[in-house]
């Protein structure tokens, strides 16, 4: 019975490791992402300080992630809607 409770203490502590890496790994991701969301900020930041329109600068940023059919339909429905209301 010895050698059983041996080999499951050992998985457990093998299993806790594992669980203690992936946890790091994560902070350590969970800090590298709030030093960049920082950086990104300053870019903002020192844009507005050159007389740039930031909202736009985002909204910008955000189309160009999207794809190219996506935005298409996109600005499809978005005249359409503003036709419909007389706009």
């Amino acid at each position: 019975m010895a050698d059983g409770s041996a080999s499951v203490e050992g998985a457990t502590t093998i299993a806790a490791d594992r669980l203690r890496s992936f946890i790091e790994r994560v902070e350590r991701l969970e800090e590298d992402k709030a030093a960049i969301m920082n950086d990104v900020k300053e870019v903002y930041a020192e844009a507005k300080g050159e007389g740039y329109d930031v909202k736009t600068l985002r909204q910008v940023v955000k189309i160009r992630k999207m794809d190219r059919a996506d935005r298409q339909e996109q600005e499809a429905l978005l005249d359409l809607y503003l036709s419909a209301i007389g706009e």
